[in-house]
Order: C-alpha cells, then sequence, then structure tokens
C-alpha cells in the first residue's frame, strides 16, 4: 500500500509516519507538508505542497490511500487564510483523491465537528456534526465534513474514513502547542508542577484526551481494515477538574463561570496576550463527551496511554522546552526570543 499523507510534519503527522513505517502492509510513504524536513523516517519521502495553492493530484497519482491531515489553527485573527486551508485546502485534497483515483481516503476531523452536547453521558458518532458557531475551528471542521459527505456521495466506491479524535498530546508537539495555544509570553517555569495554587472547576469544563501515539494507531487501522464513516477516538479518563487538579499539582480547585472564564479569554486575546481567540473556550464547555465503542469494535483500538500521562508528557516537555524534529514542531520555529511569534502580532498573521 503506498500511503500520501498531507500535513505530515505536525503533531498527528509525525506520529503517523513512524506509525505506518512499522505497517508491513505499507509499503512506501510520501509526506506532503509546506515546508520539507530534515528529519528522514523508513519507506518516506517527502515534498512541498500547499494544499490550499498547489496541484495535488501529481503527488496522489499511483496512491492507495490518502491520510488529510493539513490544518491551520493560527493565525486566528485573519480566517481568510485559515479557512483557504482548512475548508477550501480540504475540497481540494478531496477533489485531487478522486481524480487521481484513490481508493482510500482517511480525514483528520475532530471532536470539534460535534454541536452542543452532553457532558453527563457519552454520544456515539451519530451525534450532530454541526461544530460549535463561535468558533472557527469547529465551523471548520463541520464544512469539511460536509464537504466529505458530497465526495461520498459523487465517489460511492471511494472508501471514506473520519476520525474525530479528541485533545492530541505527545512530548515532540510542546513547542508546537505553545505556540499555538499560549503564544510567546508563557514562560515554562509557570507550568512546574505545584506552582499553580488553584486550578479552575466548571461542571461544563470536561473534556477528553489522546496521545498522538494512539491516535496514529488508529489511523493505521483505518487504512488496513475495510471500514467506512466516523470513529470517535479517546483515551481515558476523562480530564475533569479533579484530573487536571492533580497533572498541575494544584491544592484545590475554585469554581469559575462559563461567562468568566470566556471574558479571560477573550481580554487576552484582543490585548494580544496570547493567540486563542474565545471561541476555544465555547468549544471546550460545548463539545459532549465521546464513546469510543465503535473505534473499538471495528477498528480493534484501544489507547494504551491514559490521558492524563499524556498530558502529563506534554507538560513536563513544555516545562523544558523541547520540540520535535520537523519544521512546526522544532524549538526554534518562533525563532530566537520567540521574536518570530511577536513579529505576528501573536496570533495575526501566519
Amino acid at each position: 500500500m503506498r500511503v500520501v499523507i498531507t500535513g505530515a510534519t505536525g503533531n498527528v503527522g509525525t506520529a503517523l509516519v513512524r506509525a505506518l513505517a512499522a505497517e508491513p502492509a505499507v509499503s512506501s510513504i510520501v509526506g506532503l507538508a509546506r515546508r520539507r524536513p530534515a528529519w528522514s523516517a523508513p519507506k518516506t519521502v517527502w515534498a512541498t505542497a500547499d494544499v490550499a495553492r498547489d496541484e495535488l493530484a501529481p503527488h496522489l497519482l499511483g496512491a492507495d490511500a490518502v491520510v488529510h491531515l493539513a490544518w491551520l489553527i493560527q493565525p486566528s485573527r485573519d480566517e481568510r487564510v485559515t479557512h483557504a486551508v482548512n475548508v477550501e485546502g480540504s475540497a481540494r485534497v478531496f477533489a485531487a483523491a478522486a481524480q487521481a483515483g484513490v481508493g482510500v481516503l482517511v480525514h483528520a476531523s475532530s471532536v470539534g465537528t460535534y454541536a452542543v452536547g452532553p457532558k453527563d453521558r457519552r454520544v456515539d458518532e451519530s451525534w450532530d456534526a454541526t461544530g460549535i458557531p463561535s468558533s472557527f475551528y469547529s465551523r471548520h471542521k463541520a464544512a469539511a465534513e460536509r464537504a466529505l459527505d458530497g465526495l461520498e456521495t459523487a465517489h460511492p466506491d471511494l472508501r471514506v474514513v473520519r476520525l474525530r479524535p479528541a485533545l492530541i498530546f505527545q512530548r515532540a508537539a510542546a513547542s508546537e502547542v505553545r505556540r499555538l495555544f499560549a503564544g510567546p509570553l508563557l514562560p515554562g517555569a509557570l507550568l512546574r508542577r505545584g506552582l499553580l495554587p488553584l486550578s479552575p472547576r466548571n461542571p461544563r469544563l470536561l473534556v477528553q484526551g489522546v496521545h498522538a501515539d494512539d491516535v496514529a494507531d488508529a489511523y493505521r487501522r483505518a487504512l488496513v481494515r475495510e471500514v467506512r464513516g466516523a470513529f470517535n477516538v479517546a483515551a481515558e479518563p476523562v480530564l475533569d477538574a479533579d484530573a487536571i487538579r492533580d497533572v498541575l499539582g494544584a491544592r484545590a480547585t475554585v469554581p469559575v463561570s462559563a461567562g468568566v472564564l470566556r471574558a479571560a479569554a477573550a481580554l487576552t486575546w484582543r490585548a494580544r496576550l496570547q493567540p486563542t481567540e474565545p471561541g476555544w473556550v465555547d468549544l471546550g464547555l460545548g463539545v459532549p463527551l465521546m464513546a469510543t465503542d465503535r473505534a473499538r469494535t471495528e477498528l480493534g483500538w484501544s489507547a494504551r496511554h491514559a490521558a492524563t500521562s499524556a498530558l502529563e508528557e506534554l507538560l513536563d516537555a513544555l516545562r523544558r522546552g523541547e520540540g520535535g524534529p520537523t519544521p512546526p514542531l522544532e524549538t526554534t520555529a518562533g525563532g530566537r526570543a520567540r521574536v518570530k511569534e511577536i513579529a505576528t502580532r501573536v496570533g495575526g498573521r501566519g
């Protein structure tokens, strides 16, 4: 099996390259990215392509499968740029896969594609996938899935799989996670275990997490098994207020209303103290908890890492200022003294 991966140098992409390099059914991997990495991996060749601009079909000719991971989180202040990659770029990848006669398309969707849902029970993949309107990330994930609906109707012989993972953590992604979500002003020392005496508690502040290696294993299984449709991917336990308190080493939790959480995010974002727009708070508070029964039964998948240990791994790497081997993950990606991040006006442009 020859597999093409868009966004192959990111958090999930690097984990997937590692997973497929060890998969006997995969003979070769083409990693597509905007910037060619110096990192090498077995069975893997690199090609440069921007899914929003470049001709994609030539890269996909002869491929048995495409895994579409390319996605922009930043710039958070210019949705024209993120929409061009996330929505229009995804549609271009889907069309190129059909044009090239690829047999399998696996798309990186997200828990963020879901509409507001329950936090006191788990929902399956039939939950409404129309997103959280105030979150550009969620709107884009929902729009990409609607484009997939059209693709499946037009090309019923194309096997389409959508993975909807929870928050994805790994050590190598620490530098990227800090740049994308915290910005250049966050000192790693602030995350030292036990330094923060209090952590927030809100009845809707329950999220799920999963290690990047476990997500990559789900993608691998989706490629080699004859499955279709959507699959929720998340590890246990749920990251509730008590779990987050324990991971941070805080002494107690303090009740915080949704309005206060959103106002704090909005104030710091508008003041350009951090790059995460307030829709992310709405997303975290809004999306439902996911059931993973289908992934377990049809993919034979289960998480090898607890969600808490995956989060602890990421936080430890953030404290240490660690990163990964590709341009998006490198510790130097933000420039010396994070000057490149500051030059974007903290999420103002790519």
